[in-house]
């Protein structure tokens, strides 16, 4: 490993990460016009980011970076595969891995796995359906969409809100930080659907200010060290809990991962999903 790789891993464990969030949601949630236009300009110029599928095509006329940045498309910018029985893409980014679950472990990068039951919060009963099934990691890279949306119809089940460290998430710490999905901030969305039990989870990294879902807000703010668990069923009358296919659940208010996990016998992916492909949601 070259010594720049060393001398950044070794900041990524000394790094005070959730200081370094609150400063930058400082910043991105700034309506000041100078701050904010400034902010925008730079981001488009460095990702060179098409404004044109975006339902607010103006850069000037969003309120704070973070509303850029979580911006919304127009409904004909990403279309839903309808096809009997087929998955979607939950949202834009390049899968990085996917694959069988093999014995309760999940493959993170050549060398590391990392446990499903440490992923979803420790409970052995909510990853007992997952210990065989296969799964979906998708980067969602600075420039890509960052709203999540629904691989099939499903009903919300249970969110589970797991404290953690904020590891950047790029391709060199998921290289040589063991266990790094299992160990960030992330919070777990299972639901129920017609191909058995699923799980969304959306992991934190650093400076992503907080991860928001339909239901709850601002999750990834506190920094608390205790698991939090939230059932939701039919009687949720202030939340909406069963989601069509292509149906908004969440986003990032800055980039990090999703990981989709399936029970194996009721839902494989197609032969030409494969690692390093760009994707966009509403593909497969």
């Amino acid at each position: 490993m070259k010594i720049k790789e060393k001398l950044f891993l070794m900041a990524q464990y000394l790094a005070p990460h959730y200081l370094i969030s609150k400063i930058f949601c400082y910043f991105s949630n700034n309506e000041n016009s100078l701050i904010k236009n400034w902010m925008i300009s730079r981001f488009i110029q460095r990702y060179d980011i098409d404004l044109q599928e975006a339902k607010i095509e103006n850069p000037l006329e969003y309120k704070t970076f973070n509303d850029f940045f979580t911006r919304s498309l127009k409904d004909s910018a990403r279309p839903i595969n309808n096809e009997v029985g087929s998955a979607i893409c939950p949202t834009d980014g390049t899968i990085t891995q996917l694959g069988k679950i093999n014995s309760g472990r999940i493959f993170q990068a050549k060398g590391h796995s990392y446990s499903i039951i440490e992923l979803l919060g420790g409970s052995f009963e909510r990853a007992k359906p997952f210990l065989h099934g296969n799964f979906l990691t998708i980067y969602l890279s600075p420039k890509n969409y960052h709203r999540v949306h629904m691989p099939v119809n499903g009903i919300l089940k249970e969110m589970v809100n797991i404290p953690g460290r904020l590891f950047s998430v790029n391709y060199l710490n998921v290289r040589k930080i063991p266990n790094l999905f299992a160990r960030n901030k992330r919070v777990a969305c299972v639901f129920s659907t017609n191909y058995g039990p699923m799980i969304i989870v959306f992991v934190g990294a650093m400076i992503v200010s907080s991860i928001e879902t339909v239901w709850e807000k601002d999750m990834l703010q506190s920094q608390k060290r205790v698991i939090s668990s939230k059932k939701y069923d039919e009687h949720c009358l202030n939340s909406k809990i069963d989601f069509l296919r292509g149906e908004e659940i969440g986003h990032f208010n800055l980039g990090s991962t999703v990981i989709v996990i399936f029970d194996s016998r009721k839902l494989i992916w197609p032969k030409d999903v494969s690692i390093g492909k760009i994707m966009k949601m509403g593909n497969l």
